[in-house]
């Protein structure tokens, strides 16, 4: 097999060590730090997660699944989707955009939507609704809940994500341990969060690789 560069290689070796390594590095350096590379206060002094899927330059796009009939365009532009007094376990969802290169995609739009606590949508407002754009780093962070259950479904998080001029995709986010994982026909391993509970709720990572280059 064709040896790669090792450029490559340490592109990758820097990706796969995710936001855990990025924390670090953060705390480490003396250096002024850019607003990009700052630790938002939601995660300083937690422990994070790499991000999954760990991305090579074989790997295929994160897979496209249906938007489902709560879709509702014009979100607000927000990282923080829980607000005050709203039940549920608080959820910590970050990660990477990436290219299929492995590289990472600065200002791609990211649009979630999901179910409260209770399983319900909100189809009048934009509860549980919102959009971001990833850093110059190719990261998102969103503060959310984790969704309800309702019947047919197993618990998931819904997300478009758009590069500047491009094709959406149109994904499904799935979190482990569920029940309902194994009856639900649209339920892919390959969208499945890696999550950690805290004392405070619950962090999540998830890298996006788009067909991109």
């Amino acid at each position: 097999m064709k040896q790669r560069p090792s450029t490559i290689h340490t592109r990758r070796d820097v990706l796969g060590t995710g936001l855990a390594g990025i924390t670090a590095l953060v705390f480490a350096s003396s250096h002024p730090l850019e607003p990009w590379q700052a630790v938002p206060a939601a995660f300083a002094g937690e422990s994070t997660l790499a991000p999954t899927p760990a991305c090579s330059d074989a790997d295929d796009p994160t897979p496209a699944q249906t938007e489902g009939p709560y879709y509702k365009p014009n979100s607000p532009e927000r990282q923080t989707l829980r607000e005050a007094g709203m039940a549920g376990t608080p959820l910590r969802l970050s990660g990477l955009v990436l290219s299929r290169r492995c590289e990472p995609a600065a200002r791609i739009l990211l649009d979630f939507w999901q179910a409260d606590d209770r399983g319900a949508y909100d189809n009048q407002g934009h509860r549980l609704r919102g959009h971001q754009f990833t850093d110059e780093s190719g990261r998102y962070q969103l503060e959310t809940i984790i969704p309800g259950l309702y019947p047919g479904r197993t618990r998931h998080i819904h997300v478009k994500v758009q590069p500047p001029n491009g094709s959406i995709l149109t994904s499904q986010l799935y979190f482990p341990g569920e029940p309902r994982n194994r009856r639900d026909r649209l339920f892919r391993p390959t969208l499945l969060l890696r999550t950690e509970e805290t004392s405070d709720g619950q962090l999540a990572t998830f890298n996006f690789v788009l067909d991109i280059t």
